[in-house]
């Protein structure tokens, strides 16, 4: 989908369709306004009549209105004025999207970005309008034989007064590399266990750094045993498919300014090891890398929004399988800290590829280290699908994360992380136990990534509960992308 920004009036610009809003008073938006003058109160009319009535998320599609250039007029409902905030707009924007998706228009004029939204700049507005576009084009069809019809929508162009064209396309193009990113993520996410193994991880993340200019290492098993990383290893041993410790780097500050570290956990399939997972939903466990795919999505954004901050990225990449050889409930692996686990049940593997990882995240002396891990079905039961679980002994960091999640519309709540949990982790016979049972499930998976993190400001992120969405509507959602980029974006200023 191609988007662009053009000043004028709308009722003067020519399009197959141009959209304005109508408010629950039946209230006419100000671009609605001059159009309706434009066809001689013929959109007054209608909404007098009751045809529309400005309810949130309606929309009437209207045919040749007089006086105006484009062939079609949509009308949108805005609901009331004072509701109107980043969730209720993105309703809007969603039913104007739709509405025009199911009518043969092959582009569009949009004038919803000149509705006040709480204190959202215009640029803010038109970055929201662009990843929603996407989000509503999106589609997954790589593995099928019989691609999908291809959407009849091709541009789309926001109108806006001629001295904010330079903000709106500022937000155009963030809105643009963001879409590009959580595509990305929902892409890899989405793709089967057969196609997207650790392998294939690594060459998208090569593909990435050859396209963006970002730098890029692997390692691969002899290396990994070189550095001792027993733990991340030992997860590996089940699978015929080489683990792969992929390392990004993107360079956009000075070499003296501290990075960013993003670790994602990519078990690219998990069946749970020999403590196996029930067989029902298990084709679901293809999603358990989507950390991975939200750390190459992010990379990929930022990228290409140049932006001013160094950031690495650093996915630890392996299948959870039963086998001969692979790791039992009661062995003990020594990570690369030194400190050892005793294995209590193998499908808590998560936690033991992202210890390693955030182990080696030391040596690159980082301004912050987020981890992010589709890693416990506890965290589900506690937030749901709204809130991705945040975890941090680091109060100023938090609160960024937070904030950066409320300003991207991808939210995260933060849970507790005191050292009484800990006791969970003790174990008669290593250093630690890699689970603590069933009560506070995602807070004890937490306190043991806490023990390898002493050494930075660290934060956590649950996101077994958004990365992806069951049902009928089944499929990645490429979260926490969006909050990610955010954070990044408000770091670098």
């Amino acid at each position: 989908m191609e988007f662009s920004i053009k000043a004028g009036s709308p009722e003067k610009l020519k399009s197959a369709c141009i959209v304005v809003g109508v408010y629950a008073d039946k209230k006419l938006a100000p671009s609605a306004t001059l159009a309706d003058a434009a066809a001689q109160g013929a959109l007054g009319a209608i909404v007098r009549r009751g045809d529309m009535t400005g309810k949130r998320g309606t929309a009437l599609m209207l045919h040749g209105v007089t006086g105006v250039l484009s062939e079609r007029v949509l009308l949108v409902g805005l609901g009331k004025a004072a509701e109107l905030n980043d969730k209720t707009y993105a309703e809007v924007l969603r039913a104007a999207f739709k509405a025009i998706a199911t009518s043969a228009a092959t582009d569009a004029m949009v004038t919803l970005a000149e509705i006040p939204v709480g204190e959202r700049s215009l640029a803010d507005k038109i970055r929201a309008a662009v990843t929603i576009a996407r989000e509503t084009a999106y589609r997954y069809d790589q593995t099928k034989s019989r691609k999908e019809d291809p959407a009849t929508l091709r541009k789309l162009t926001f109108t806006v007064d001629k001295a904010d064209q330079r903000a709106a396309g500022r937000g155009l193009a963030e809105g643009v590399a963001l879409a590009n990113g959580t595509d990305l993520a929902k892409t890899l996410g989405n793709l089967p266990a057969n196609i997207c193994t650790p392998t294939y991880l690594a060459q998208a993340a090569r593909t990435i750094g050859r396209e963006w200019g970002l730098k890029i290492e692997v390692l691969e098993r002899r290396q990994m045993e070189a550095l001792k990383m027993g733990s991340l290893l030992s997860v590996a041993r089940g699978s015929v498919e080489p683990p792969k410790l992929i390392v990004l780097r993107y360079n956009g500050a000075g070499a003296k300014s501290a990075p960013v570290v993003l670790v994602g956990k990519g078990v690219t399939f998990d069946t749970g090891g020999i403590s196996l997972k029930p067989g029902e939903g298990m084709d679901e466990m293809k999603f358990d890398m989507c950390g991975a795919a939200s750390v190459l999505g992010t990379l990929r954004a930022v990228a290409e929004m140049q932006l001013a901050i160094n950031v690495i990225g650093i996915i630890p990449a392996t299948e959870n399988m039963p086998s001969g050889i692979a790791i039992k409930p009661g062995d003990i692996v020594t990570s690369m800290s030194g400190q050892t686990i005793e294995i209590l049940n193998t499908d808590a593997e998560g936690r033991l590829i992202l210890c390693d990882a955030l182990t080696y995240a030391e040596r690159f002396k980082p301004a912050a280290v987020i981890d992010i891990a589709t890693l416990t079905g506890a965290c589900v039961i506690a937030l749901g699908s709204v809130n991705s679980g945040l975890f941090s002994p680091d109060d100023a960091l938090a609160d960024e994360i937070c904030q950066a999640g409320r300003n991207a519309g991808d939210p995260a709540w933060r849970m507790p992380l005191d050292d009484d949990y800990q006791d969970a982790l003790k174990s008669n016979f290593a250093d630690m136990a890699n689970v603590g049972g069933r009560p506070a499930g995602s807070i004890t998976a937490a306190c043991f990534l806490a023990r390898y993190t002493k050494n930075y400001k660290w934060a956590h992120l649950d996101i077994a509960g958004t990365a992806w969405k069951s049902g009928a509507l089944k499929g990645s959602t490429g979260r926490p992308v969006p909050l990610l980029t955010e954070f990044l974006k408000a770091r670098a200023g």
